[in-house]
């Protein structure tokens, strides 16, 4: 379900992030540009390199470990590694029952998250790191009792990092994982053999990387503004006899698509394993 054009955003004045990472940072630094003060956030982060570099560059409160203080959270970002999720949350759960949750902790699902944190107001969400530039792709997916105005609320939060789609099965989050959430990592393998074959062609270096990442970032906005399917453009591109179709013809043989195909499809068997490895009572 899409959230109303009508329905106003439940009102977020203060926002805590359990987990203070790449995302944490990525989904904190866009609140601030949208201008909530950094006086509206806080964060617990155990580490204290991580502690200090929050504080000296978004200028928000960091704790070591929960306290009372959550209580005033009106909704609570959980980036924290699904390993210690659950441990975390036993931990918070006394403070934030009334506040609505937001979780970009991979493969952990959504009903675990409720029962740990005695609440069913739990949004899960599987962003990826582009999202540390504003390019990010999440997925989402709201409990029954998460509100339209939740899900506003949610988008307004994440808009700053890019787009985002709401999934009407919790489970599709786990192929979203595989292709979007493992996704990025996929393309700089792509481009780091890009490299390594420009300069075993005799490019320099810079060269090549400049050459291979522009070929990436055009690529994909001529595949974003077109109307027509990747095969078409593909096949623009490749004449017979020619180079493109040289190496086509090479990865075909090589079957380089259905083992990449295969690869996304073993990510999302592990993210499917995450659920069922963290997700115990």
């Amino acid at each position: 379900m899409t959230p109303s054009s009508t329905t106003s955003p439940t009102r977020i004045e203060h926002i805590a992030f359990v987990g203070g990472g790449n995302m944490a940072s990525a989904i904190l630094g866009g609140l601030i540009k949208q201008g909530l003060p950094a006086g509206q956030i806080q964060v617990v982060e155990p580490f204290a390199e991580q502690r200090a570099r929050l504080t000296q560059q978004f200028g928000v409160q960091v704790h070591e470990g929960p306290g009372a203080w959550l209580a005033a959270a009106s909704l609570v970002v959980w980036a924290v590694k699904p390993q210690v999720f659950k441990d975390a949350a036993l931990q918070t759960r006394f403070h934030t029952k009334t506040a609505l949750h937001l979780s970009v902790a991979a493969g952990v699902r959504s009903s675990s998250i409720a029962r740990w944190l005695g609440t069913e107001r739990v949004v899960r969400a599987m962003p990826n790191t582009p999202a540390l530039v504003g390019k990010g792709m999440t997925a989402l997916f709201a409990r029954e009792a998460a509100t339209d105005a939740d899900k506003l609320a949610i988008e307004k939060v994440l808009t700053p990092t890019g787009d985002f789609l709401w999934l009407a099965e919790e489970a599709q989050l786990d192929a979203v994982t595989a292709l979007s959430g493992s996704g990025p990592a996929y393309v700089f393998y792509f481009i780091e053999a890009m490299i390594e074959a420009g300069t075993d062609m005799g490019l320099p270096l810079a060269q090549a990387r400049q050459l291979a990442i522009g070929t990436f970032v055009g690529a994909s906005a001529l595949a974003q503004a077109s109307d027509e399917p990747p095969q078409e453009l593909r096949a623009r591109v490749t004449s017979k006899g020619g180079t493109t179709y040289a190496a086509l013809t090479s990865m075909e043989q090589d079957r380089v698509k259905m083992q990449f195909m295969r690869a996304i499809h073993a990510a999302r068997q592990r993210a499917a394993e995450l659920g069922d490895e963290f997700g115990g009572a």
